[in-house]
């Protein structure tokens, strides 16, 4: 056995370890998940959590290991040891209740014991993600006519969170009025912009003196509307379980082709699956042929490159990044060798996750 040979076996010999301490760590979990719930105690507990994440940062310092680096990992184990003691998964989606992002949400954890949050804005979610208070966020990336959301694309490229998955929902807009209520009976019609104008053909036809008010959300629009006499909204069938409202039309919408990608984001991403896509933002100098040369790596190899965009860098005028969807796995070949190669034509590389593609 030559000298590499040896250290991958002493490398496999330490991983078998390693899962082994594992195990009785999750088991020791469950034991005292047991014990909490037999004497009423919640399970999750935030302080002895950041107890041991700071204590682990230390530990890792003292044997020359990233701080940072390590209490992500610990992150990771922390919640595999919430879930075991039976702890519902904590999910932050853009709110007020019964939005498109909460239908998103309950779509992609459908089947997962989960506690789904209700944030005001999507930095506030990329922000419960990073510091751990939350597992997961879904935030709205994308939207199949009016495009991109350029806050969650800053927020991907300017914090550590990655993408886990992704999941789309075709935006079904329904006008929403309170019980008894009849097209007759209603004066006022209030949504969000972008659905007021989707609807626009329904409410010149069928409520052609009615007065159009914009609300922050959809959501936001059915709960006013649920105290206001002679009001109606356009909205969500969960916004009108919610607020107790009745559905008066569904599929209002103009466009039936309207769908909108939301990304699930998390501390880390997905494990390969075999159906999987990738994310990357990068930059390219400013030469002839930059950006033919950068993404050479993936048409060579036959990689699907099933979205690209340009954002401003903002740091300097008139420079760009790119953000890039493509199938298949980082951790895989050949995605694997195109990002290495990809890399070496690129002023800036971000991998934002690996995760499997919606169905």
């Amino acid at each position: 056995m030559d000298e590499l040979e040896e250290y991958r076996a002493r490398i496999d010999e330490l991983d078998k370890r390693i899962l082994e301490d594992l195990a009785l760590r999750v088991e020791a979990a469950r034991r005292i998940g047991e014990y909490k719930r037999i004497h009423g105690i919640p399970i999750w507990d935030r302080e002895r959590e950041a107890e041991v994440l700071s204590r682990v940062r230390v530990q890792a310092e003292g044997h020359g290991l990233d701080p940072l680096e390590v209490s992500d990992i610990y992150r990771l184990i922390l919640a595999l040891c919430r879930r075991v003691q039976g702890e519902e998964t904590r999910v932050a989606y853009l709110g007020p209740r019964g939005t498109f992002s909460e239908e998103a949400a309950r779509k992609y954890f459908t089947g997962q014991p989960s506690i789904y949050a209700a944030v005001d804005n999507v930095k506030d979610i990329f922000r419960l993600v990073s510091t751990g208070e939350v597992d997961y966020g879904v935030v709205p990336v994308e939207n199949s006519i009016e495009g991109s959301v350029n806050i969650v694309l800053d927020m991907l490229l300017e914090t550590d969170c990655m993408v886990y998955g992704e999941v789309e929902v075709r935006i079904r807009h329904n006008l929403i009025a309170r019980p008894g209520m009849g097209l007759q009976d209603i004066r006022v019609v209030l949504s969000h912009p972008q659905a007021l104008a989707q609807c626009r053909p329904f409410l010149e036809e069928n409520l052609p003196k009615a007065r159009i008010m914009e609300s922050a959300s959809t959501a936001a629009a059915v709960r006013r509307a649920s105290r206001l006499k002679g009001a109606a909204a356009i909205g969500t069938e969960l916004a009108a379980q919610i607020y107790d409202m009745d559905v008066i039309a569904k599929g209002i919408e103009s466009n039936p082709n309207n769908y909108t990608r939301f990304l699930v984001i998390s501390r880390g991403d997905h494990p390969p699956t075999g159906r999987d896509k990738t994310s990357i933002i990068f930059s390219v100098p400013h030469r002839p042929g930059a950006l033919h040369r950068a993404l050479q790596p993936l048409a060579s190899r036959n990689i699907n490159l099933t979205r690209i965009e340009s954002r401003p860098a903002r740091m300097t005028p008139w420079d760009y990044l790119f953000y890039c969807d493509f199938e298949g796995h980082r951790m895989e070949d050949p995605c694997l060798e195109a990002l290495k190669e990809l890399e070496k034509a690129c002023t800036m590389l971000k991998v934002l996750g690996s995760y499997p593609r919606a169905r």
